[in-house]
């Protein structure tokens, strides 16, 4: 019996998913702008500050969720590849049950939540007033959120990309037009920016489901049996678990690097914000080659189509790589004149150029890094991404303590040997595993 002749993975797939993922990330950063402006221009710093902390909790809080995106796109992508679409339907309702269940409870839990992180943020009384009004209204988009996570997750996971990216530009731009109406000309303060923000991922949904009504075509009746089968319910969970866990690494990591700049004073702490601005600029295009990664992956592991599977692996990482070393050399070339326009602050400056070369060196081990993070997901080696991510932790925090003398400075080797260990142990692990995955029955 032959084996079956799979087609070939060209470049041209990888940038129909990469490509409309990038102009999402790139889209993202603007809801912050807009909140931030229509805020600033109320001229109450408590208030501008209290935004920017519940932002930054949401963004943890909501990430560390994100698994619900990530397996939804795998265990689609997979289905695809095996030809099962029947299990489409079956797969957006479990990650609609996962996703409503969290929400409820971080409703059910937002006083002792809110509690907790305010005390641990350690913001002025001003400013956690102002913080907690808006934590206690967006609280309550949780479950819309997580669910939007899902529904992006199931699109990409069937190549259907662009609509991903509609919707995603559907929710950021309402949340900017609510934002600047409800903030500036209704003057509802920080409690219309919050508003804003649940409006926003309400309109999602309701686009999310309708596009999904639309795909697929049997509609969201699924049949209990296969709805609650064992076996996936089990492997959605085992799956979900892990990668929930290499996410809490992953916020420990930039949060620990976030309070020891803190802690290292208040110019620092700006500089190494400036910095990080370049970091997330490298993330946008190398997360969108991630995004491919996952569901070229995912389709080719679900159709045992090891070729497929090796190629999609070398296609994301040649272009990450080359998308790198252009990033790296435009931070090289123009580094100085981005981080004069971002503060101007003398000290500020003179601290961030002494720090830039280690965000000029970062894209390149970064390409591994969230390569091998998309590859892992796609073909579900959760548990081995979730130990090799602990890992990666145990390096960071081991290299910050012996450097711990060289200041900021050890700091930022730190995170680039994290990035080095991240990339680097997974790809010393992929042979092994691409070998017992594909290997002969």
């Amino acid at each position: 019996m032959h084996a079956p002749i799979h087609p070939r993975i060209t470049t041209r797939q990888v940038f129909a998913i990469a490509g409309p993922a990038m102009v999402a990330n790139l889209t993202t950063p603007l809801i912050g702008i807009v909140s931030t402006t229509a805020i600033g221009r109320l001229n109450d710093a408590a208030l501008l500050g209290g935004v920017a902390m519940a932002s930054v909790i949401f963004d943890c809080l909501f990430w560390l969720f994100a698994f619900l995106r990530m397996s939804t796109l795998a265990f689609t992508a997979q289905a695809q590849g095996a030809g099962e679409t029947g299990e489409f339907s079956a797969i957006l309702v479990r990650g609609f049950i996962v996703a409503g269940l969290i929400g409820a409870a971080l409703i059910a839990l937002q006083i002792p939540l809110a509690s907790v992180t305010f005390d641990a943020m350690g913001g002025s009384e001003g400013v956690t007033r102002a913080a907690k009004t808006y934590f206690k209204i967006r609280i309550w988009s949780a479950p819309l959120a997580l669910a939007n996570y899902v529904i992006l997750g199931w699109l990409v996971g069937q190549a259907r990309a662009n609509l991903a990216l509609a919707l995603q530009i559907v929710i950021n731009i309402i949340n900017m037009i609510a934002t600047v109406l409800l903030v500036q000309a209704y003057h509802t303060g920080i409690a219309g920016a919050a508003i804003a923000a649940v409006l926003a991922e309400t309109a999602g949904f309701v686009a999310g489901i309708v596009v999904a009504w639309r795909i697929a075509q049997g509609g969201f009746a699924v049949p209990r049996a296969t709805l609650f089968d064992r076996e996936k319910l089990m492997r959605m969970l085992a799956v979900n678990r892990d990668i929930m866990i290499r996410t809490a690494a992953l916020i420990t990591v930039f949060l620990f690097f976030t309070a020891k700049g803190a802690r290292a004073g208040d110019v620092t702490l700006a500089a190494n914000s400036v910095l990080n601005n370049f970091l997330l600029v490298s993330a946008f295009f190398l997360d969108g080659l991630a995004n491919a990664a996952q569901q070229l992956c995912g389709k080719t592991f679900g159709a045992r189509d090891a070729r497929g599977f090796a190629d999609s692996t070398r296609l994301v990482l040649l272009w990450g790589l080359g998308f790198a070393i252009v990033v790296s050399v435009l931070f090289a070339l123009f580094g100085p004149a981005l981080i004069d326009l971002m503060t101007t602050s003398d000290d500020v400056r003179r601290s961030a150029r002494d720090f830039l070369l280690f965000v000029i060196l970062a894209p390149l081990p970064g390409v591994f890094a969230f390569g091998f993070d998309g590859i892992y997901v796609g073909a579900t080696w959760a548990r081995e991404m979730r130990n090799l991510m602990l890992t990666s932790l145990l390096i960071f925090l081991v290299t910050w303590w012996a450097l711990n003398s060289f200041g900021n400075a050890g700091l930022w080797t730190a995170m680039l040997g994290f990035y080095v260990a991240r990339g680097g142990l997974q790809g010393l692990r992929y042979p092994t595993l691409l070998r017992k995955t594909f290997k002969a029955p």
